[in-house]
Order: C-alpha cells, then sequence, then structure tokens
C-alpha cells in the first residue's frame, strides 16, 4: 500500500468512531437543495510524510493530480484569483460576476511589500530567503489576510505554508483551517507535496517533510457511504514521481513536467456532491 492510503483510512476512520457531529447546531455550509451540511469531525489531526522515500498519493481513489497541480500553479505561479485562468471549474461556484473569487487566494501571495532588500511578494520573498538565507525561521506565507476577509468569495481553507532547511532538506508546514476530508484532502496534500519538490529543486535542495496540520478534519453527512466504502478498497504500491530536472526556475514549471509512473488506483468512478 502506498503510505499516503495507510494515513487516509487511519484518518477516516478515526473521524468516523471518535469524531464529533454539529447536528445540533446551525451551520453554513448547504446542499444545493438548501438542506443544512452537516460534518462529523476531528480536531487538531497531525499528519507527516517524508517526500524523501515516496510520493504521498492515495490509491484506494484515483486524485486528479493534474488538476490538482493546474490549480498550485494558479494560486503559487500566476498568482490569480480569475477562474478563467484555471483549466478546471473547480472554482466556478465561488466566482463572482467578474468571474473572480476576490482578494483570495493567489492574489494575496501576488501582493508586493516592502523588504530592507526591494519588493517581494510572497512568493518571490520565500524563494529568495530560501536561496539566499537558508537558515532564516520566517520563510512562510500566510494569506489569510483579516483586512481583505470581506473581499473574498471563500476564506482561504489552505492559509499558511511555514519553510525550513534543515541540512541539504527541504521540509514544509501545510496549516489548513478546514479539510472536507472526502472531497480534498489528497488533493491538497498532493499539491503542496509537489510545491516542495518545486522549490527544492529550483534553490538547489533534496526534498524533506511536508507536515499537515489540519485544524477542523471533517466528513459531511452525505458523505458517509462513500468513505466507508473507498476506505474498504484495494491499495496499491505509490506510483513512481517524476518530475523535469531540466526547470530551474520555478515560474517555468508547467503540469506536463511532473509525472506519476505506473499509478494504479481504484477505478470505480464517484459523483460526490460538494456543500457551498
Amino acid at each position: 500500500m502506498s503510505y499516503a492510503d495507510k494515513v487516509f483510512v487511519q484518518n477516516i476512520k478515526d473521524i468516523l468512531e471518535n469524531g464529533v457531529w454539529d447536528t445540533d447546531k446551525d451551520v453554513r455550509p448547504k446542499w444545493a437543495d438548501g438542506t443544512p451540511a452537516h460534518t462529523i469531525k476531528k480536531f487538531g489531526l497531525v499528519n507527516r510524510y517524508d517526500l524523501s522515500k515516496e510520493f504521498p498519493i492515495i490509491t484506494v481513489r484515483q486524485t486528479f493530480y493534474k488538476s490538482a497541480i493546474d490549480e498550485l500553479l494558479w494560486i503559487w505561479q500566476k498568482k490569480s484569483n480569475n477562474v478563467a485562468d484555471l483549466n478546471s471549474h473547480i472554482w466556478d461556484s465561488w466566482a463572482d460576476e467578474n468571474g473572480t473569487i476576490g482578494k483570495a487566494y493567489g492574489y494575496q501571495l501576488g501582493v508586493k511589500h516592502k523588504y530592507k532588500e526591494g519588493m517581494f511578494d510572497q512568493v518571490d520573498r520565500v524563494i529568495y530567503d530560501l536561496k539566499n538565507n537558508p537558515t532564516s525561521r520566517r520563510i512562510m506565507t500566510n494569506i489569510f489576510n483579516h483586512a481583505d476577509l470581506n473581499e473574498m468569495q471563500l476564506y482561504p481553507c489552505a492559509y499558511s505554508m511555514t519553510f525550513n532547511v534543515s541540512g541539504n532538506k527541504l521540509n514544509a508546514i501545510l496549516n489548513q483551517r478546514s479539510q472536507d476530508m472526502l472531497t480534498a484532502n489528497n488533493w491538497n496534500v498532493c499539491q503542496y507535496a509537489v510545491l516542495v519538490h518545486m522549490l527544492a529543486q529550483v534553490c538547489g535542495y533534496e526534498v524533506g517533510e511536508l507536515v499537515h496540520v489540519i485544524a477542523d478534519a471533517h466528513i459531511y453527512d452525505r458523505h458517509i457511504p462513500l468513505v466507508k466504502e473507498i476506505i474498504e478498497h484495494e491499495q496499491f504500491d505509490a506510483p513512481k514521481f517524476e518530475i523535469n530536472k531540466d526547470v530551474k526556475d520555478f515560474y517555468d514549471f508547467k503540469v506536463e513536467d511532473v509525472k506519476f509512473v505506473d499509478y494504479k488506483f481504484n477505478e470505480k468512478k464517484y459523483k460526490i456532491e460538494v456543500a457551498i
């Protein structure tokens, strides 16, 4: 089995067996028919993935990694908030009349700030520090900007990355305030594992650990039968991860520069309702 499968199955079982329901409370999310979307949750899940050993992609269900990487580059490379810049339609439900998600995600990473070394946005500052200040304990991004929350169509879920160089390995912590475990868990893990690989390559490091911290890890009520079925699926070995070694500039990466060789997964297709 892949290590990511082991973690995912353990997380789901833990939530189902030990989680807390919010059915006695009013909740913001709704299903398309207007019914409140209640959840069972665990607080404070922490998962560690050693990227030097294998790539953390699940096999009990297919993770559409190309779309996940496309979204990652939309946020971190294009620094865009325009849904037309995406090749998928995952953000369409949150787009405003101008086709943007407001001052969220990529917009926040692209805002320039003044430092003693000059003007940098958050991504460029991370790259600068990884190359020039590897012992710094201040290499991080944060897109949960309280001053702009009222102009965001959705508050950021994965809101902060902290990078740390240990020896010649690049480690990172992904902080997430909220996680829909069925629709988004491995999607986000794959995205930020790819990001660590990309930044390590262009900044001259080997990959280390990705630590994923989830404040509110939840499963929606209508997803319960699906997750119970998925975690019983056959598990396969993790595929071989390949990245284009010729890319030296972060902004030159394309979705096609990342490949998963022999990615075997359970091929059952699921139509998953998303709470808004």
